[in-house]
Protein backbone atom coordinates (compact mmCIF):
# COMPACT_ATOMS: atom_id res chain seq x y z
CA UNK A 1 0.00 0.00 0.00
CA UNK A 2 0.66 3.59 -0.57
CA UNK A 3 1.04 5.69 2.84
CA UNK A 4 1.41 8.74 2.89
CA UNK A 5 1.67 11.56 5.66
CA UNK A 6 1.45 14.79 5.13
CA UNK A 7 2.52 18.01 6.82
CA UNK A 8 0.03 19.41 10.05
CA UNK A 9 -1.55 22.88 8.63
CA UNK A 10 -3.92 23.52 11.24
CA UNK A 11 -2.98 26.58 13.28
CA UNK A 12 -0.23 25.44 15.93
CA UNK A 13 -0.13 21.99 15.13
CA UNK A 14 3.46 20.53 15.25
CA UNK A 15 2.98 17.16 15.77
CA UNK A 16 3.38 14.78 12.73
CA UNK A 17 1.29 11.53 11.79
CA UNK A 18 4.36 9.27 12.06
CA UNK A 19 7.69 8.68 13.24
CA UNK A 20 10.82 7.49 10.81
CA UNK A 21 10.85 4.48 13.38
CA UNK A 22 6.90 3.65 12.42
CA UNK A 23 7.89 4.67 8.44
CA UNK A 24 10.44 2.01 8.64
CA UNK A 25 8.35 -0.91 10.12
CA UNK A 26 6.37 0.01 6.76
CA UNK A 27 8.84 -0.17 4.10
CA UNK A 28 10.11 -3.87 5.95
CA UNK A 29 6.61 -5.00 5.08
CA UNK A 30 6.86 -3.89 1.37
CA UNK A 31 4.99 -0.42 1.44
CA UNK A 32 5.50 2.63 -0.10
CA UNK A 33 5.48 5.76 2.27
CA UNK A 34 5.48 9.46 1.00
CA UNK A 35 6.10 11.83 3.28
CA UNK A 36 5.65 15.87 3.09
CA UNK A 37 8.83 17.80 2.77
CA UNK A 38 9.25 19.83 6.38
CA UNK A 39 6.35 17.34 7.83
CA UNK A 40 8.42 16.48 10.90
CA UNK A 41 10.34 19.43 11.31
CA UNK A 42 7.78 20.70 14.23
CA UNK A 43 8.50 17.23 16.31
CA UNK A 44 12.63 17.37 15.69
CA UNK A 45 12.75 14.68 12.59
CA UNK A 46 13.84 16.15 9.82
CA UNK A 47 13.18 14.62 6.51
CA UNK A 48 16.92 13.12 6.81
CA UNK A 49 15.66 10.73 9.45
CA UNK A 50 12.81 10.13 7.01
CA UNK A 51 14.73 9.41 3.82
CA UNK A 52 16.82 6.96 6.15
CA UNK A 53 13.59 5.13 6.98
CA UNK A 54 12.99 4.56 3.50
CA UNK A 55 10.44 7.12 2.81
CA UNK A 56 10.35 8.74 -0.65
CA UNK A 57 9.78 12.70 0.46
CA UNK A 58 7.54 14.47 -1.63
CA UNK A 59 7.58 18.53 -2.01
CA UNK A 60 3.68 19.33 -1.41
CA UNK A 61 0.90 18.03 0.42
CA UNK A 62 -1.49 17.86 -2.77
CA UNK A 63 0.93 15.30 -3.96
CA UNK A 64 1.05 13.42 -1.02
CA UNK A 65 -2.49 12.81 -0.73
CA UNK A 66 -2.70 12.15 -4.91
CA UNK A 67 -0.02 9.66 -4.72
CA UNK A 68 -0.98 7.71 -1.32
CA UNK A 69 -3.90 5.32 -0.63
CA UNK A 70 -3.85 5.57 3.03
CA UNK A 71 -3.11 9.21 4.70
CA UNK A 72 -2.30 8.67 8.32
CA UNK A 73 -2.42 12.46 10.30
CA UNK A 74 -2.68 13.77 13.16
CA UNK A 75 -5.48 16.36 13.32
CA UNK A 76 -8.85 16.50 11.29
CA UNK A 77 -8.70 17.52 7.68
CA UNK A 78 -9.07 21.55 7.31
CA UNK A 79 -10.90 23.09 4.62
CA UNK A 80 -7.45 23.54 1.95
CA UNK A 81 -7.36 19.51 2.34
CA UNK A 82 -11.20 18.63 1.82
CA UNK A 83 -11.12 18.48 -1.81
CA UNK A 84 -7.83 16.53 -2.00
CA UNK A 85 -9.11 13.57 -0.55
CA UNK A 86 -11.02 11.11 -2.54
CA UNK A 87 -13.05 8.16 -2.58
CA UNK A 88 -11.68 5.00 -1.47
CA UNK A 89 -8.68 6.53 0.52
CA UNK A 90 -8.25 5.34 4.10
CA UNK A 91 -7.73 8.65 6.13
CA UNK A 92 -7.02 7.43 9.41
CA UNK A 93 -6.34 10.50 11.82
CA UNK A 94 -8.22 12.41 15.00
CA UNK A 95 -11.51 13.46 13.70
CA UNK A 96 -13.99 14.62 16.38
CA UNK A 97 -17.27 14.82 13.89
CA UNK A 98 -19.61 14.83 15.96
CA UNK A 99 -19.02 19.09 17.01
CA UNK A 100 -17.84 19.70 13.40
CA UNK A 101 -20.85 19.58 10.56
CA UNK A 102 -18.69 21.59 7.96
CA UNK A 103 -15.99 18.61 8.17
CA UNK A 104 -18.39 15.47 8.61
CA UNK A 105 -19.97 16.81 4.82
CA UNK A 106 -17.01 17.38 3.50
CA UNK A 107 -15.79 13.61 4.51
CA UNK A 108 -19.30 12.62 3.07
CA UNK A 109 -18.99 14.02 -0.32
CA UNK A 110 -15.24 12.76 -0.52
CA UNK A 111 -16.61 9.05 -0.34
CA UNK A 112 -13.00 8.53 1.50
CA UNK A 113 -12.95 5.80 4.87
CA UNK A 114 -12.77 8.02 7.93
CA UNK A 115 -11.24 6.17 10.52
CA UNK A 116 -11.10 7.87 13.68
CA UNK A 117 -9.15 7.54 16.53
CA UNK A 118 -10.28 8.50 19.36
CA UNK A 119 -13.87 6.00 18.65
CA UNK A 120 -11.33 2.81 18.59
CA UNK A 121 -12.71 1.04 21.01
CA UNK A 122 -11.29 -2.46 22.76
CA UNK A 123 -13.66 -4.43 24.50
CA UNK A 124 -12.96 -3.66 27.92
CA UNK A 125 -13.85 0.09 26.75
CA UNK A 126 -10.56 1.38 26.75
CA UNK A 127 -9.39 4.10 23.85
CA UNK A 128 -6.29 2.82 22.98
CA UNK A 129 -5.44 5.51 20.15
CA UNK A 130 -7.10 8.20 22.52
CA UNK A 131 -5.45 7.09 25.67
CA UNK A 132 -1.83 8.79 25.16
CA UNK A 133 -2.84 11.99 23.65
CA UNK A 134 -4.91 12.09 27.11
CA UNK A 135 -2.22 11.33 28.80
CA UNK A 136 -0.32 14.39 27.54
CA UNK A 137 -3.47 16.70 27.68
CA UNK A 138 -4.24 15.48 31.26
CA UNK A 139 -0.56 16.42 32.64
CA UNK A 140 -0.49 19.91 30.17
CA UNK A 141 -4.18 21.12 31.77
CA UNK A 142 -2.77 21.20 35.02
CA UNK A 143 0.15 22.96 34.53
CA UNK A 144 -1.43 25.50 31.87
CA UNK A 145 -4.08 26.19 34.78
CA UNK A 146 -1.17 26.68 37.39
CA UNK A 147 0.13 29.20 34.59
CA UNK A 148 -2.77 31.48 34.17
CA UNK A 149 -3.69 31.18 37.47
CA UNK A 150 -0.62 33.86 38.07
CA UNK A 151 -2.12 37.25 38.59
CA UNK A 152 -0.26 38.94 35.37
CA UNK A 153 -1.99 36.29 33.48
CA UNK A 154 -5.47 37.18 35.02
CA UNK A 155 -5.59 34.69 37.17
CA UNK A 156 -6.21 34.81 41.37
CA UNK A 157 -1.90 35.19 41.80
CA UNK A 158 -1.96 32.06 43.73
CA UNK A 159 0.86 29.47 43.20
CA UNK A 160 -0.37 26.21 42.93
CA UNK A 161 1.93 24.24 45.26
CA UNK A 162 1.98 27.16 47.83
CA UNK A 163 4.88 27.50 50.54
CA UNK A 164 4.81 26.58 54.17
CA UNK A 165 2.15 28.05 56.16
CA UNK A 166 -0.14 29.03 52.98
CA UNK A 167 -2.41 26.81 52.00
CA UNK A 168 -2.35 25.06 48.20
CA UNK A 169 -4.74 25.68 45.16
CA UNK A 170 -7.68 23.41 45.09
CA UNK A 171 -8.31 22.04 42.02
CA UNK A 172 -11.18 20.14 40.72
CA UNK A 173 -11.03 17.51 38.21
CA UNK A 174 -14.57 16.84 36.23
CA UNK A 175 -14.34 13.13 34.82
CA UNK A 176 -12.07 10.07 35.98
CA UNK A 177 -10.92 9.16 33.15
CA UNK A 178 -7.47 9.12 31.68
CA UNK A 179 -7.60 12.88 31.03
CA UNK A 180 -8.59 13.43 34.77
CA UNK A 181 -6.22 10.96 36.63
CA UNK A 182 -3.42 12.64 34.08
CA UNK A 183 -4.42 15.73 35.52
CA UNK A 184 -5.03 14.62 38.98
CA UNK A 185 -1.75 13.08 39.64
CA UNK A 186 -0.04 15.72 38.07
CA UNK A 187 -1.94 18.18 40.32
CA UNK A 188 -1.09 16.27 43.44
CA UNK A 189 2.37 16.17 42.28
CA UNK A 190 2.53 19.37 42.53
CA UNK A 191 0.91 20.10 46.11
CA UNK A 192 -2.08 20.76 45.47
CA UNK A 193 -5.57 20.09 47.13
CA UNK A 194 -7.27 18.21 44.36
CA UNK A 195 -11.14 16.97 44.09
CA UNK A 196 -12.11 14.37 41.09
CA UNK A 197 -15.16 14.19 40.19
CA UNK A 198 -17.02 11.09 37.73
CA UNK A 199 -20.66 9.20 37.83
CA UNK A 200 -19.05 6.07 37.83
CA UNK A 201 -18.54 4.71 41.24
CA UNK A 202 -16.26 1.83 40.46
CA UNK A 203 -13.66 3.95 38.76
CA UNK A 204 -14.20 6.72 41.75
CA UNK A 205 -13.27 3.81 44.41
CA UNK A 206 -10.41 2.68 41.71
CA UNK A 207 -8.79 6.35 41.97
CA UNK A 208 -9.51 6.81 45.60
CA UNK A 209 -7.23 3.72 45.93
CA UNK A 210 -4.77 4.41 44.00
CA UNK A 211 -4.07 8.32 44.13
CA UNK A 212 -1.95 10.14 46.20
CA UNK A 213 -3.87 11.23 49.31
CA UNK A 214 -3.93 14.93 49.02
CA UNK A 215 -6.72 14.00 45.91
CA UNK A 216 -10.23 12.97 47.38
CA UNK A 217 -13.71 11.74 45.15
CA UNK A 218 -16.88 12.69 44.78
CA UNK A 219 -19.97 11.80 42.86
CA UNK A 220 -20.74 14.27 39.71
CA UNK A 221 -23.68 15.56 40.46
CA UNK A 222 -24.46 19.46 39.26
CA UNK A 223 -25.54 20.12 43.32
CA UNK A 224 -22.05 19.18 44.14
CA UNK A 225 -20.64 20.63 41.45
CA UNK A 226 -22.49 23.89 42.50
CA UNK A 227 -21.01 23.72 46.21
CA UNK A 228 -17.42 22.95 45.30
CA UNK A 229 -17.21 25.92 42.34
CA UNK A 230 -16.70 28.67 45.00
CA UNK A 231 -14.04 26.88 46.57
CA UNK A 232 -12.02 26.19 43.74
CA UNK A 233 -9.04 28.15 41.80
CA UNK A 234 -9.05 25.67 38.44
CA UNK A 235 -11.56 23.41 37.19
CA UNK A 236 -9.91 20.39 34.54
CA UNK A 237 -13.24 19.29 32.48
CA UNK A 238 -12.46 15.80 31.17
CA UNK A 239 -15.57 14.52 30.36
CA UNK A 240 -15.71 12.14 27.26
CA UNK A 241 -18.06 10.29 25.26
CA UNK A 242 -16.61 8.51 22.64
CA UNK A 243 -17.53 9.74 19.08
CA UNK A 244 -19.86 12.32 20.89
CA UNK A 245 -20.22 15.94 22.17
CA UNK A 246 -20.07 16.31 25.56
CA UNK A 247 -22.48 17.49 27.97
CA UNK A 248 -22.40 20.64 29.82
CA UNK A 249 -21.18 20.46 33.07
CA UNK A 250 -20.82 23.92 34.09
CA UNK A 251 -22.90 26.54 32.45
CA UNK A 252 -22.87 30.25 31.96
CA UNK A 253 -24.83 31.23 35.06
CA UNK A 254 -22.94 29.03 37.37
CA UNK A 255 -19.55 31.37 36.55
CA UNK A 256 -20.97 33.56 38.94
CA UNK A 257 -20.66 31.11 41.96
CA UNK A 258 -16.60 31.13 41.29
CA UNK A 259 -14.16 33.81 42.33
CA UNK A 260 -12.69 36.37 40.02
CA UNK A 261 -9.08 34.68 38.24
CA UNK A 262 -10.29 31.00 38.91
CA UNK A 263 -9.04 29.40 35.62
CA UNK A 264 -11.09 26.83 33.23
CA UNK A 265 -9.75 24.35 31.32
CA UNK A 266 -11.52 22.98 29.34
CA UNK A 267 -9.71 19.50 28.04
CA UNK A 268 -12.89 18.49 26.06
CA UNK A 269 -13.25 21.02 23.65
CA UNK A 270 -12.03 19.06 20.65
CA UNK A 271 -15.57 17.56 21.31
CA UNK A 272 -17.59 20.70 21.85
CA UNK A 273 -16.35 21.33 25.15
CA UNK A 274 -17.68 20.44 28.44
CA UNK A 275 -18.15 24.26 30.03
CA UNK A 276 -21.24 26.32 28.15
CA UNK A 277 -18.59 29.14 27.74
CA UNK A 278 -16.24 26.98 26.02
CA UNK A 279 -14.98 27.86 22.58
CA UNK A 280 -11.74 26.84 20.50
CA UNK A 281 -8.82 28.42 21.13
CA UNK A 282 -5.50 28.35 20.11
CA UNK A 283 -1.51 28.36 21.46
CA UNK A 284 -0.97 31.49 19.81
CA UNK A 285 -3.99 32.92 21.94
CA UNK A 286 -5.05 30.47 23.75
CA UNK A 287 -7.24 32.72 27.00
CA UNK A 288 -9.64 34.48 27.54
CA UNK A 289 -12.05 36.09 30.15
CA UNK A 290 -15.55 35.38 30.74
CA UNK A 291 -17.33 37.30 34.21
CA UNK A 292 -13.94 37.37 35.90
CA UNK A 293 -13.34 33.74 34.60
CA UNK A 294 -10.07 32.70 32.37
CA UNK A 295 -11.12 29.91 29.65
CA UNK A 296 -8.27 28.08 28.43
CA UNK A 297 -9.71 26.07 25.59
CA UNK A 298 -6.64 25.34 23.44
CA UNK A 299 -8.35 22.39 21.04
CA UNK A 300 -4.52 20.35 20.50
CA UNK A 301 -2.85 20.69 23.92
CA UNK A 302 -0.65 17.76 22.94
CA UNK A 303 0.89 20.02 20.13
CA UNK A 304 2.54 22.24 22.46
CA UNK A 305 5.02 19.17 23.00
CA UNK A 306 5.48 18.17 19.50
CA UNK A 307 8.45 15.90 20.06
CA UNK A 308 6.73 13.25 22.84
CA UNK A 309 3.31 13.55 21.57
CA UNK A 310 4.40 12.10 18.20
CA UNK A 311 6.48 9.18 19.46
CA UNK A 312 3.36 8.51 21.66
CA UNK A 313 1.01 8.99 19.48
CA UNK A 314 3.13 6.66 16.77
CA UNK A 315 3.03 4.14 19.73
CA UNK A 316 -0.49 4.08 19.95
CA UNK A 317 -1.28 3.74 16.03
CA UNK A 318 1.37 2.01 14.58
CA UNK A 319 -0.15 -1.90 14.99
CA UNK A 320 -3.58 -0.14 13.55
CA UNK A 321 -1.87 1.36 10.81
CA UNK A 322 -0.05 -1.27 9.52
CA UNK A 323 -3.19 -3.81 10.16
CA UNK A 324 -4.93 -1.74 7.47
CA UNK A 325 -1.76 -1.47 5.30
CA UNK A 326 -0.95 -5.11 5.24
CA UNK A 327 -4.39 -6.19 4.97
CA UNK A 328 -6.35 -3.39 3.39
CA UNK A 329 -9.64 -1.53 5.93
CA UNK A 330 -12.07 -4.40 5.21
CA UNK A 331 -10.13 -7.17 6.54
CA UNK A 332 -8.37 -5.18 8.96
CA UNK A 333 -12.25 -4.37 10.45
CA UNK A 334 -13.66 -7.96 10.22
CA UNK A 335 -10.18 -8.74 12.43
CA UNK A 336 -10.10 -6.32 15.22
CA UNK A 337 -13.73 -5.47 16.01
CA UNK A 338 -11.29 -2.48 18.34
CA UNK A 339 -10.11 -1.01 14.59
CA UNK A 340 -14.12 -1.44 13.27
CA UNK A 341 -15.41 0.96 15.83
CA UNK A 342 -13.26 3.43 14.76
CA UNK A 343 -15.36 3.80 10.89
CA UNK A 344 -16.85 6.72 11.01
CA UNK A 345 -17.68 7.45 7.61
CA UNK A 346 -17.49 5.70 5.07
CA UNK A 347 -18.35 6.02 1.10
CA UNK A 348 -20.75 9.18 1.72
CA UNK A 349 -22.63 7.45 4.79
CA UNK A 350 -22.36 7.92 8.55
CA UNK A 351 -20.68 4.72 10.35
CA UNK A 352 -21.29 5.75 13.85
CA UNK A 353 -24.33 6.18 15.62
CA UNK A 354 -23.32 9.16 17.82
CA UNK A 355 -21.78 10.98 14.50
CA UNK A 356 -25.14 10.16 12.74
CA UNK A 357 -27.40 11.31 16.02
CA UNK A 358 -25.22 14.53 16.68
CA UNK A 359 -26.43 15.92 12.82
CA UNK A 360 -29.37 14.17 12.38
CA UNK A 361 -28.12 12.17 10.24
CA UNK A 362 -29.01 8.80 9.08
CA UNK A 363 -26.68 5.72 10.27
CA UNK A 364 -25.55 3.08 8.43
CA UNK A 365 -23.59 0.80 9.82
CA UNK A 366 -20.93 -1.00 7.90
CA UNK A 367 -21.60 -4.29 6.90
CA UNK A 368 -18.38 -6.50 6.22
Amino acid sequence: MKVGIPKEIKQGESRVGMTPAGVSEFVKRGHTVYVQHTAGDGSGFPDKEYEEAGASILPTMEEVYAASDMIVKVKEPIAPEYPLIRKDQIVFTYFHFACERELTDAMLKSGAVCIAYETVQKADRSLPLLIPMSEVAGRMATLNGAYYLQKTKGGKGKLISAVPGVEPARVLVLGGGTVGEAAARMAAGLGASVIIADINLPRLRQLGMELPPNVHTIYSTEHNIRKLLPTVDIVVGSVLIPGAKCPHLITRDMLKLMEPGSVLVDVAIDQGGCFETSRPTTHEDPVYTIDGIVHYCVANIPGAVSHTSTLALTNATLRYALALADKGWQQACRDDHALYLGLNVVDGKVTFKAVAEAFGMKFEPVEL
